[in-house]
């Protein structure tokens, strides 16, 4: 089927969007079998491959190994991907075939990363993601300076990468492999040990991101087409977090706590920062930016609590902020696509024109304060639990941060939905009105109005995890953490 996309023409659109949304579908249908097939096994890497054939110059090995935790990023992925592709169904006007194809490479290199046991394969891949995310800012992207933004984002995460590589090579040469269940079992030198810690951090940190390496992240949302931005709050930021949870606490133990305080410090630090950064914001995506940049930086804290329950609730906010992230910046490009701004400016009195996206938006909002019965308020309250648990000064500062989460999230639904009718929008609404009268065609009638079928299910796919896990959670679904736990 990847094949048939390659080799399509690329004036059959239609066929080419059809290909790609089948394609995601049956990955996620071929993952979700092998996970049923393999989930009752006792030992944690379902299945294993190595290939060592590189050469001894390089003494390179393919390693990949499937466990619960890989299988959860991989889900998220083409669960996402998937919704990526049916947002942009009717949004990408031209290079039709280049954008689809590019989801699909993004797609399997994400898979790929999140099953690598091999840390020059992980670097490898980790880096390859970058080509077709920064195409997909770059010539896919809302406005001028996308340009740029594709160039800041390249860049600022190219610098942690080769960091990342000077650690790694120090780690070859240190300890003789790269080999993830070899290295679990090697004892470095407290010295090398912090060196290689600080440059894995580096990398890892820009992807998260964390002060002062964020500076790429607002631009490269606010640039970015919708699925652009979904994806990359979605999946790529969980990559710095992978990171950390699958190799910096289990293989370097030791700096981990060494440096325990720095990185408490550098979170409050970004959390602060970005909660009030987030106030004097006017662009809705920028505001959705910073609100991932606080979450990330929570669930951070969490990892580095040291406990099971900081673990556990890490990994779910994890998950639930993919959900809710990549909901939010849908609706953003919903009204983009009708009224075509991102500025909180013309807006007010949505919630009388467009219902059912007021519902959806309420709820994603919700969502994001972490309201019980989310998903959100699991992952939180257990990320909370276990800094109290580690700290209780910590937790108490951490506590009170959070706060001014409500206080954007609230004073955005109200600013955009609730209020006097603005004047940019009742025009918008006029013309709706006289495109109903005179019967134009059912495309043109559905821009203007709420939701059609295409962004009513691309919401109710982000909507429907995020409520489900939030009321129907089972504790003991993240018993395999314990694993890592123990290691750490």
């Amino acid at each position: 089927m990847f094949l048939k996309l390659i080799f399509i023409k690329y004036n059959d659109i239609l066929r080419i969007k059809r290909l790609s949304l089948l394609f995601s579908i049956n990955l996620f249908k071929f993952f979700l079998l092998y996970y049923i097939k393999f989930n009752n096994l006792e030992n944690i890497f379902y299945y294993i491959y190595q290939f060592k054939s590189f050469g001894k110059i390089f003494d390179i090995e393919y390693s990949i190994g499937f466990d619960n935790l890989g299988f959860i990023f991989i889900f998220l992925t083409i669960f996402l991907i998937t919704v990526c592709l049916l947002i942009s169904w009717e949004s990408v006007f031209y290079n039709t075939k280049r954008f689809f194809l590019l989801f699909i490479i993004l797609e399997v290199l994400l898979i790929q990363v999140f099953c690598s046991l091999d840390l020059i394969l992980f670097y490898i891949t980790f880096e390859s993601i970058l080509i077709p995310m920064y195409f997909l800012i770059g010539c896919w992207g809302a406005r001028e300076r996308r340009l740029h933004a594709a160039y800041s984002f390249f860049l600022f995460t190219l610098a942690g990468s080769l960091l990342m590589l000077v650690g790694l090579i120090f780690c070859k040469s240190t300890s003789g492999t790269t080999n993830y269940f070899e290295l679990c079992y090697y004892t470095f030198t407290p010295y090398r040990e912090l060196v290689i810690w600080l440059c894995f951090f580096f990398g890892f940190a820009v992807k998260i991101p964390m002060m002062p390496v964020h500076i790429w992240l607002p631009e490269a949302h606010v640039e970015s087409i919708t699925a652009g931005s979904v994806v990359l709050a979605g999946v790529l930021l969980k990559l710095g977090t992978y990171g950390i949870l699958r190799f910096l606490l289990p293989l370097f133990k030791f700096s981990s706590y060494y440096f325990s305080p720095l990185v408490y410090l550098i979170c409050l630090i970004s959390m602060l920062y970005a909660s009030l950064t987030t106030l004097r914001q006017i662009d809705l995506k920028k505001i959705i930016a910073y609100s991932s940049i606080i979450h990330m930086n929570y669930l951070i804290l969490g990892l580095f609590s040291f406990n099971i329950e900081g673990l556990v609730g890490s990994l779910i906010l994890m998950i639930a902020h993919g959900f809710v992230s990549g909901g939010l910046f849908v609706c953003v490009g919903i009204l983009y696509d009708r009224y075509h701004t991102r500025l909180l400016k013309p807006y007010g009195g949505l919630n009388y024109y467009m219902p059912f996206f007021s519902f959806f938006f309420l709820v994603f909002t919700l969502a994001n304060i972490s309201f019980p019965g989310s998903f959100n308020f699991l992952g939180e309250f257990m990320v909370l639990l276990g800094i109290f648990k580690q700290n209780m000064s910590l937790g108490i500062v951490t506590m009170f941060i959070m706060i001014f989460s409500t206080c954007y999230s609230v004073w955005l639904y109200n600013r955009v939905f609730s209020g006097l009718i603005n004047k940019f929008i009742f025009r918008f609404s006029m013309e709706n009105i006289l495109i109903k009268n005179f019967n134009f065609s059912r495309e043109a009638i559905s821009h203007f109005t709420d939701l059609n079928l295409r962004e009513f299910t691309s919401l109710s796919l982000l909507l429907i995890p995020t409520i489900y896990f939030g009321i129907f959670y089972d504790i003991n679904t993240f018993n395999w953490l314990g694993f890592y736990y123990i290691l750490v």
